[in-house]
């Protein structure tokens, strides 16, 4: 049986203030040319389909456009969950009329896991799309305590298998972190004050478990896969090879998985070198419409530095002087940076108070982090 698996598509994203609907259109068009001439059994999309809970329009627009050339004009189903930048109940909308035409849409988790079954020479394969779900969500819906989202993917997955009939295959579509996966910087994290980490060993029972969330394309204990995002979102990705993936299960539930890339309509790159110099490159560079983020090694006062540089790259998106950078490591400045919320409030209680914050103290900060967290998913912030 065949899959193509992809996800965290971030549809309506701007990055550098910049939106990216057109780049994610272009790529898109190569997807579904995939779709129509690998003729998979079903499309797996792993979450995060939307950058925010309340996409712009043009975002919509596109994904009503790509899911209804798949599912209507390819006739190839289509399975998607939401992750953790969707709005769940926002994406799920309709959900019930959707399916009876292929398209199965799991936006918010209710106590159970629904099943899709298919069936090829080789007997049944049920698909199980769960959505992301926060630990708060899986203790509202079965109505046990979990701690954190390891212990909430546990329980979840326990009942999944107890349902599951023997012998028969299993693709399991997910959202979460799992425990020794490369991360990147786009990745919204999963918890305030945890690491958001699911243990790999939750998901054993299942033949493929196509996941989302971390944007590098991976593999990890030999079945658990993610895709990757759709473009480059961050300069950290800058080295990624962004890719779709085709998986193949056979008769015995073993998965083989081929990565097919789709070109962007523009790359994003760095680039690095005298302001001059590079100018004078970009005017010779067959790819200078590209995304790029310079980093300057003058030594000198620079005028005007972004101006200059995009009448070489007109999509520049900054720069950085690495003189300056030299200058600021070790500083308060670029340490702060690498903070987040938790851990600069926590420095200014210990400045204000003299004391470290208490465990109740910290916890109580972790829920309050979390609620205006879920807020600021659902007003689309």
């Amino acid at each position: 049986m065949r899959f193509i698996h992809s996800g965290d598509w971030h549809l309506g994203r701007l990055f550098h203030a910049r939106s990216l609907v057109e780049d994610q259109a272009y790529v898109l068009d190569q997807f579904v040319e995939l779709v129509r001439e690998r003729r998979p059994d079903a499309v797996l999309l792993a979450g995060d389909i939307y950058d925010r809970a309340v996409p712009p329009a043009e975002a919509v627009t596109l994904l009503d456009d790509v899911l209804s050339r798949i599912v209507v004009g390819e006739g190839v189903p289509v399975v998607m969950i939401a992750g953790n930048h969707d709005s769940p109940d926002r994406l799920g909308f309709g959900a019930r009329l959707l399916a009876s035409g292929g398209l199965t849409v799991v936006g918010r988790y209710q106590g159970e896991v629904p099943a899709l079954e298919l069936d090829d020479a080789h007997g049944p394969l049920r698909i199980y799309p769960l959505p992301y779900c926060e630990p708060a969500v899986v203790r509202d819906a079965l109505g046990i305590e979990v701690a954190d989202h390891d212990a909430a993917m546990a329980a979840v997955l326990e009942q999944v298998r107890a349902g599951h009939p023997t012998g028969v295959r299993s693709l399991l579509v997910a959202h979460a972190f799992v425990a020794g996966g490369a991360e990147s910087e786009s990745e919204r994290p999963l918890s305030v004050g945890g690491s958001g980490a699911v243990d790999a060993r939750r998901f054993e029972g299942f033949d493929f478990v196509a996941l989302g969330h971390l944007h590098r394309p991976q593999t990890l204990a030999g079945r658990l896969h993610y895709a990757g995002s759709l473009m480059k979102y961050s300069l950290s990705e800058a080295d990624h090879d962004k890719s779709v993936s085709v998986v193949e299960i056979g008769a015995d539930g073993a998965a083989s998985v081929e990565r097919v890339q789709l070109a962007p309509r523009r790359d994003l790159r760095r680039i690095r070198g005298e302001l001059a110099a590079l100018i004078e490159a970009g005017r010779d560079d067959p790819e200078n419409e590209d995304y790029v983020f310079a980093t300057l090694t003058d030594s000198g006062a620079l005028l005007d530095s972004m101006a200059r540089l995009r009448e070489a790259y007109p999509n520049a998106l900054g720069c950085e002087r690495e003189v300056l950078q030299r200058a600021g490591e070790g500083g308060a400045a670029s340490r702060h940076r690498e903070l987040d919320v938790r851990h600069l409030f926590a420095d200014f209680f210990r400045e204000v108070t003299g004391d470290a914050l208490s465990e109740a103290q910290a916890a109580a900060l972790d829920a309050t982090l979390e609620h205006l967290a879920r807020d600021d998913r659902e007003a689309g912030a």
